[in-house]
C-alpha cells in the first residue's frame, strides 16, 4: 500500500549514498512508493550499464504505483490551470497527480515545483 512517493532527486541521493540521504532513508518506517515517471527519469540519468545494473536493484525495493486516466486527466487540467502563471512542468504535474489522489506526501527537494500544484502538506523534503 503507498503511503508516501519518493522524486527522482532523493533516488539519486539515496544511489550516491549520501550522507544525508542515507541517514534519513535508513531511519523510516514509512513504505516508499515511486511513479512510472519517476523510474523512467531516474534511469534516463544512468551514465553506464554498470550503473544501470546498480539502479535496478535499488529500484526494485520501491513499488511502482501506476496511473490512472484520473491521474493523467487531472495532471492535464494542472497545465491548463498553471502553465502560464506558475510554469509548471509536465513530469511534475504527472507525478504529482497520484499523489493528489491519494493523498499521500511526495518526498523531493523539489518543493517549489510541486507545491505549484499539490497542497504544501503533501510535499516535503526529506533532509
Amino acid at each position: 500500500m503507498t503511503t508516501a512517493f519518493i522524486d527522482t532527486t532523493v533516488l539519486i541521493h539515496i544511489f550516491r549514498k549520501d550522507n544525508a540521504a542515507m541517514h534519513w532513508f535508513t531511519s523510516q518506517t514509512t513504505i516508499f512508493s515511486i511513479t512510472p515517471i519517476v523510474w523512467m527519469e531516474y534511469m534516463v540519468g544512468v551514465p553506464n550499464k554498470r550503473a544501470q545494473a546498480d539502479s535496478l536493484k535499488l529500484l526494485t525495493g520501491f513499488e511502482v504505483a501506476h496511473l490512472t486516466l484520473e491521474d493523467m486527466n487531472w495532471a492535464m487540467q494542472q497545465i491548463v490551470l498553471h502553465r502560464f502563471s506558475q510554469g509548471v512542468a509536465i513530469m511534475d504535474c504527472i507525478n504529482a497527480s497520484i499523489c493528489y489522489r491519494l493523498a499521500v506526501p511526495i518526498y523531493t527537494h523539489n518543493v517549489k515545483d510541486y507545491v505549484k500544484v499539490l497542497p504544501s502538506q503533501l510535499v516535503i523534503k526529506p533532509y
